[in-house]
């Protein structure tokens, strides 16, 4: 399997446990103190960094530090539209289609002399 598919693939799974961490005590846990949300996020991040550290080793192996990151904030964006609309029950604006075109463009740059066979 392509190390870029591995690295993706470990990433889209590190950020839903990311997105868990930093956005939903904001629905389960508000009623509780702030340090309590901070030793529960801090648990679910330990998940997310047991998969992220190792997707970006993988992936550093065939792309950029620049791409690896670029990759991460559009996995981001696509995990944290549809969380905040399902869990959070939040309103989905133009806002983040807007946002999606601009990593787009972003992709198109990070990702430009792959994508053009250089």
């Amino acid at each position: 399997m392509s190390k870029i598919i591995v690295a993706f693939g470990l990433l889209c799974c590190s950020n839903v446990f990311m997105t868990f961490a930093w956005y939903a005590h904001l629905r389960d846990l508000a009623h509780r103190p702030w340090f309590i949300a901070a030793l529960v996020s801090w648990g679910i991040a330990l998940f997310e960094y047991l998969l992220q550290v190792p997707a970006n080793r993988i992936g550093h192996q065939v792309l950029s530090v620049g791409q690896l990151k670029i990759m991460q904030e559009v996995i981001t964006l696509a995990i944290f539209a549809p969380f905040s609309v399902l869990y959070l029950k939040e309103r989905l604006t133009l806002d983040y289609l807007f946002a999606g075109l601009c990593l787009l463009g972003a992709v198109f740059f990070i990702f430009r002399a792959r994508l053009m066979g250089g």
